[in-house]
């Protein structure tokens, strides 16, 4: 099988989407447990994981800023 610049290019967007949902699943307030199971089933099963996780999924907490200096606008 021939590697092609397609394929490459195809993966390499699967891995950085599987990152950005990663790092999103991790900045949640679940437990590690959970944190883990989702982290396992997008990379497991990508384009299954991402539809579920899409719908289903926890995402990032936004998080306020660490003094209020930070929060002047």
């Amino acid at each position: 099988m021939e590697i092609t610049l397609f394929t490459t290019a195809m993966l390499l967007i699967m891995l950085l989407i599987d990152a950005w949902i990663i790092y999103s699943v991790s900045r949640s307030n679940k437990s590690g447990m959970v944190k883990a199971a989702w982290a396992a089933f997008v990379l497991i099963v990508p384009i299954v994981g991402w539809a579920t996780w899409g719908i289903a999924g926890p995402r990032g907490i936004v998080r306020s800023p660490s003094s209020p200096g930070h929060s002047k606008g």
